[in-house]
Order: C-alpha cells, then structure tokens, then sequence
C-alpha cells in the first residue's frame, strides 16, 4: 500500500527568493491607524524641535508650523550651559535611586517569594499599599520630617541625597512586587531546598543563587525607576531649591520670567528628556521581555 504525501506549500519563488505576503485590509486598517498615532504622538515633537533652532525674533504663534528662516543654535548653547549642572544631578539621582530601590526590592522579593512567615501575606500588602498612597497626601508631612532629621544630625540630607532618599523610598513597593512576580515562577524551589540541604542559609542562597539569575527583573527596575526619578518635578519642588535641584526643576526656572526665551526652553525640553529616550530606545526591548520574564511557569 503506497501513501501520497502531498507537496508542501511553495513558499518560496522560482528564484529561491521568499514569497512577500500579499497585504490583507485588516493589516492595512491596522499601518493607517499605526501611522495615525504616530502623526499624533510626534506633531508636538516636531513644533518642539523646530521651535528650539529658530531665533528669538522667529517665534510667534502664526508659524510655529514652518521651518526656521535662520537657523540658529544660540538656543541650545544656551541651554546647554544652563541646565548641565542639573543633568549632572539629575545623573546622580536616577541612577542612585534606580540601583538602592531595585537592590533593596530584590531582596524583598525574594523573601516574599520564597521565605514564608507568619503574617507574610499582611505585610507583602502593606508593601503594595505604598504604592497607592499619592505624592500630594504626604508631601508637607514628609518636608517637615526630612527638615527635622536635616537640624537633628543629618545636615548632609539637603538637595540631590534627600531625593534620592525618597525616591528610593516610593521605588521600593513596586520594585519588591516585580521581584516578588519574578521570583514566585522563575526560581524553582527544589533548588532553594537543594541549598538548604548544603547548609546555604537565605543571605547565601539569595547571592549565589536567586542574584545570578534576576538580570530580568533589575532589567525592569532599573529602567521604570530611573524615569520616574528623572521625570519627577513635584518632589523637586517641595525638597529641593534651584540651586540644588534636579534638571526638571532648572528647566522650570528656565522658562520662568516676563520675557520667555523660546528656543532656549524648547532646548531644554529636548535636552531633558534625551537621557531617558536614550534609554528607552537601547533597553526598550529588554524591559518587555523583562516584564514578560517569569509570567509563565
């Protein structure tokens, strides 16, 4: 008894080459919504971008549309100068804050996951509880408290390192849940057991075997904390100074006044959200599959 396969479909040209897919209506629906969105997200950007090389007497309403007649870098020179003190401390407290809170939530994480204890479950909710309380409910509270501590032996808690206390702080929640997620499906708990046997206790056991294995979940963290801390203005402006404040707190100096410079500003927006487009474009892809990391058993 003979059996006939049936020839597999021809997925490929006479060339060799591989067959382009015809495009159905439903993928073209979904490019002209994709590039409607696009037109949408990017408009502001491009009044931005284009506003920031004009000249001072190039601005006005009427053409905020059309392209520089001159085009001038005096507003970037300008803001350059006048924000890089502030990127650099708005450098040092994304990244401190990023790193503690991540660090300080991995270890959380792990405890929760994997280290069970009476009332864990009580306290792991009074830890997501954090993440709900707004910024306005506790801000005049919690400026009188770092005031106090600041006059009482903490004269060092002023500026940036007050910042970054409390952005680790607020980061520490959301980062345990993450880790907590993370830690719950991706680390097998026969080898938990296996470094029990060997006589590993937790600290051992978290930093020879559960760190090596979280690139994903510091993957996420790094990146949500370190854009949140950069883009924060409201803690900025009630613990902090222009002095001594972050980049978002110069740039709102920098647009104060009766007599805005206009290209200056636009400038500075640019130059205050690059770092952390930057980080977004290298790392965009990392943080889904960091999120996507550990979902699944």
């Amino acid at each position: 008894m003979t059996t006939t396969l049936e020839p597999p479909l021809q997925t490929r040209t006479p060339t060799g080459r591989p067959k382009r897919r015809r495009p159905t209506p439903m993928t073209a629906l979904q490019f002209i919504l994709l590039v409607l969105f696009a037109s949408v997200v990017l408009t502001p950007l491009y009044v931005v971008l284009v506003t920031s090389f004009k000249s001072g007497m190039d601005v006005s309403p009427a053409t905020a549309w059309d392209l520089p007649h001159t085009w001038s870098t005096d507003g970037w020179v300008s803001a350059a100068t006048r924000l890089a003190p502030a990127v650099g401390r708005s450098l040092i407290l994304a990244l401190a804050a990023a790193i503690l809170s991540s660090i300080l939530g991995s270890m959380n994480g792990y405890v929760f996951a994997k280290w069970k204890f009476p009332g864990a479950d009580i306290v792991f909710t009074a830890f997501l509880f954090g993440m709900f309380i707004p910024y306005q409910a506790v801000m005049i509270p919690l400026q009188r408290l770092l005031l106090d501590l600041q006059m009482h032996g903490l004269p060092w808690l002023d500026g940036i390192p007050r910042l970054i206390l409390v952005h680790t702080i607020y980061g520490i929640p959301i980062c345990t849940l993450i880790f907590r997620n993370y830690y719950a499906t991706a680390v097998p708990n026969e080898i938990l057991e296996a470094a029990r046997v060997d006589g590993a206790g937790m600290l051992r056991t978290y930093a020879s075997i559960v760190l090596p294995v979280s690139i994903p979940g510091f993957v996420v963290t790094l990146i949500w904390q370190f854009t949140s801390a950069w883009n924060d203005f409201l803690f900025a402006l009630f613990l902090t100074s222009p002095r001594n404040g972050p980049v978002t707190y110069a740039l709102q100096e920098l647009a104060g006044g009766q007599n805005p410079d206009y290209p200056s500003i636009m400038a500075g927006v640019l130059v205050a959200s690059l770092p952390t487009l930057i980080v977004y474009i290298a790392l965009g892809r990392y943080f889904i599959s960091g999120l996507m990391s550990g979902s699944v058993k």
